[in-house]
């Protein structure tokens, strides 16, 4: 089993508060504040650490079943894009467009579209948000 832990930490009231999160590793951490979140201020906010994770563990679920297929890739690159709307209940993460690219020598676009379905429906990022949210699924061979 593997443990990850993070902390966030937030002071003050909504608007004009701060925040600041960190992963225990000290591999990333940040600043994060409402401007950021609603205003397109330069900055992160949990929404971008969401699309960053669910990018970083779809590349990795897909290379993982591209070489159990014996198709070792060069390069797969994944870009995952939060879409957070005004609901009635509030505000609500409502679709995840993920877009992959890979460079796989002796693959056609099929099998790649094929096995980033897979990857869509195996990786444990994706387990959080399966119906839960729309996720839209754009794969494309390289090279």
């Amino acid at each position: 089993m593997t443990i990850s832990t993070s902390s966030a930490t937030w002071e003050g009231g909504l608007k004009t508060g701060k925040g600041k999160f960190e992963a225990k590793s000290v591999a990333f951490h940040g600043a994060y504040a409402f401007s950021t979140r609603f205003e397109s201020a330069h900055g992160t906010n949990p929404e971008e650490l969401l699309a960053a994770a669910y990018a970083a563990c779809f590349s990795m679920a897909l290379s993982a079943g591209l070489e159990k297929e014996g198709h070792t890739p060069t390069r797969i690159t994944t870009t995952a894009t939060a879409h957070m709307e005004k609901v009635p209940e509030g505000m609500r993460i409502t679709r995840m467009k993920v877009e992959t690219r890979g460079v796989v020598p002796a693959l056609n676009q099929p099998a790649f579209a094929a096995a980033a379905e897979t990857a869509k429906n195996s990786c444990p990022v994706s387990q959080l948000f399966k119906g839960n949210i729309q996720v839209d699924l754009e794969a494309r061979l390289e090279g």
